[in-house]
C-alpha cells in the first residue's frame, strides 16, 4: 500500500481472517518527536563497531565517573554510508559560514588507546541501551558551537526520532574520520580488495 492509498478491508490472505500482509511505501517529510527523546543527550564522542547487518554508534559521556555510553544507535550499512555523506555536507556548511572548528588537544605521545573490548570494561552500558534504537534516516544541524542529531525510524503510518544527540563542534571532524574508517573496513571486508573511498569522498 503506497501512501495516500486507501486499503480495502476484505483483501486479507486466505484463511488468515484479520490478518493483512502487505508492503508499505512510506515517505514522510517531517518526523514526531517523543516526549522521552526530545531533550536529547550531550556526548563527548562515539565508538562505531560493524554487525553482520548493521553499524553500531555508542555515543559516550567521558565527563566524571565512569565513563557511560549515553545513546546506541543501531543502522543498516547503507544508512550509514549516507549518513557520511550527510554529516561531511553538513560540517561543509559549518566552515564556510564559521570557519574549522577549533582542534581538540593532542592526546599525550604514546598513549595506548587499547582494544574496543578493553574500553568497554571501562564503560558503564546501562540495561536500558543494551539493545540501542533502530535508524533508518538521520536529520543533521548545528549552531555555532554544535552539531545535533535526529535519528529517525521511517515507519508507516508516521516517522518518529528515535534518538536525539548533540556533540559540541570541535568533536565532529574525528566523528567524522571514524565514520569514514568504520565504513572502509566494512567496505574492505566486502569486496575482499582495496577499501574505497566512502560516498562523497573526494
Amino acid at each position: 500500500m503506497s501512501q495516500g492509498e486507501e486499503q480495502n478491508p476484505e483483501a486479507q490472505p486466505p484463511g488468515q481472517p484479520g490478518a493483512i500482509n502487505e508492503q508499505v511505501q512510506h515517505s514522510s517529510v517531517s518526523a514526531r518527536v517523543p516526549a522521552h527523546v526530545g531533550r536529547g543527550v550531550f556526548t563527548t564522542g562515539a565508538v562505531v563497531f560493524d554487525g553482520m547487518h548493521e553499524f553500531v554508534l555508542d555515543f559516550l559521556v567521558r565527563l566524571g565517573s565512569p565513563h557511560m555510553v549515553a545513546a546506541r544507535v543501531v543502522m543498516p550499512h547503507h544508512v550509514f554510508a549516507q549518513y557520511i555523506a550527510a554529516l561531511r555536507d553538513n560540517l561543509n556548511k559549518y566552515e564556510q559560514r564559521f570557519g574549522p572548528p577549533p582542534p581538540l588537544p593532542t592526546p599525550p605521545a604514546g598513549q595506548n588507546r587499547g582494544s574496543i573490548s578493553e574500553l568497554y570494561d571501562q564503560l558503564k552500558l546501562p540495561d536500558e541501551l543494551l539493545s540501542g534504537v533502530y535508524a533508518n534516516a538521520v536529520m543533521i544541524g548545528h549552531t555555532p558551537s554544535e552539531f545535533w542529531f535526529d535519528f529517525i525510524t521511517t515507519f508507516y503510518p508516521r516517522s518518529s526520532v528515535s534518538c536525539r544527540v548533540f556533540l559540541a563542534a570541535q568533536q565532529i571532524p574525528g566523528l567524522l574520520d571514524t565514520l569514514n574508517t568504520a565504513y572502509q573496513k566494512h567496505r574492505h571486508k566486502e569486496s575482499g580488495g582495496p577499501p574505497p573511498q566512502p560516498p562523497g569522498e573526494q
